[in-house]
């Protein structure tokens, strides 16, 4: 048998020892002179080899690739754990380098949990700066990045909020947010335990970050962590904030825990003003105080993305 495309893809990602779009490996393999080794490259050589992956990981239960991104496209072999985990270092490294600060992230994910059929709900950012100033360590992981309400107003009849209240049900969630830009093997545990932390107080919690690797192992450790703790993850997507996915439903508490909450209150300013206000709107019946900024159209989105660097 002939040298062929997968022969090449094997070889070039063994010499690399990274993750590599097809591509990448198209230009590795020109360097490297394994071009001349394959016996027909066609007139579009580079789909060529894409389709050849692709098929080989859909239909060979034996295939040594796997897909480990999306966007890009970047294919590794499987059981090369240390290439992997350099190269998620690599980007990890090269996230704290972005344009963009944690925060600049954060009108993504209002964006899309307001208009989001799970949790329209709004939001509001928490600024750990102005908390109060304890002994070191004592208020590490309490502050949530941001914090959330479901207000049930556009969903029932005035009647039926009435009745809610006869019955004791609430029909209101609260919701707690921990926001990262990168997500990989290396930080998994510490950022989830972080959210874990402070989201103990809220109906639903959640870790959410920008990118996070598209890595079977850390799909498989945050199921895990998901079903042990029921912390949810959310992936955003800044070219379509609306495609941002739900990874993991957070499990939610029927109760609250109290004591977290009257720590955030006395601790930090703009977690009694959140509540001050959801109160004073549920008090009136709809929603008039002031919450974070919201986008709901992509391009107004994109032209902010593209200003603060999160799209190049």
């Amino acid at each position: 048998m002939g040298y062929s495309f997968l022969d090449l893809a094997k070889e070039i990602l063994e010499h690399e020892n990274i993750p590599l779009s097809v591509e990448e490996m198209w230009e590795a393999a020109g360097r490297h002179g394994l071009l001349e080794k394959l016996s027909s490259s066609g007139k579009t050589p580079i789909r060529t080899l894409s389709a050849r992956i692709y098929v080989d990981i859909k239909n060979n239960q034996d295939t040594i690739f796997e897909q480990v991104s999306k966007r890009p496209a970047k294919f590794f072999l499987k059981g090369q754990t240390a290439g992997l985990q350099e190269y998620e270092d690599r980007q990890e490294r090269t996230g704290m380098k972005l344009k963009f600060a944690e925060r600049d992230l954060h009108i993504l994910l209002s964006s899309f949990v307001n208009s989001d059929e799970h949790f329209k709900c709004s939001t509001k950012t928490i600024y750990h700066e102005v908390s109060k100033r304890e002994k070191s360590g004592k208020n590490k992981w309490l502050h949530p990045d941001l914090v959330g309400v479901h207000f049930p107003f556009e969903s029932y009849t005035p009647n039926t909020l009435k009745l809610f209240d006869i019955l004791k049900v609430n029909p209101y969630k609260l919701y707690s947010f921990e926001m990262k830009i990168n997500v990989n093997l290396a930080n998994l545990r510490e950022y989830y335990f972080q959210a874990v932390s402070n989201s103990s107080w809220a109906h639903e919690g959640y870790l959410v970050a920008l990118h996070i690797t598209e890595n079977p192992e850390l799909m498989d450790e945050m199921r895990r962590l998901n079903n042990a703790f029921g912390i949810g993850v959310i992936r955003l997507d800044a070219e379509h904030f609306m495609q941002s996915e739900i990874l993991f439903s957070a499990k939610e508490k029927e109760s609250l825990d109290w004591d977290t909450i009257n720590r955030l209150v006395d601790s930090n300013p703009d977690f009694k003003k959140f509540l001050e206000d959801l109160m004073e709107d549920i008090k009136v019946g709809k929603i008039k105080s002031k919450y974070d900024e919201t986008y709901t159209e992509e391009e107004q989105m994109c032209q902010y993305t593209l200003k603060c660097g999160i799209l190049s």
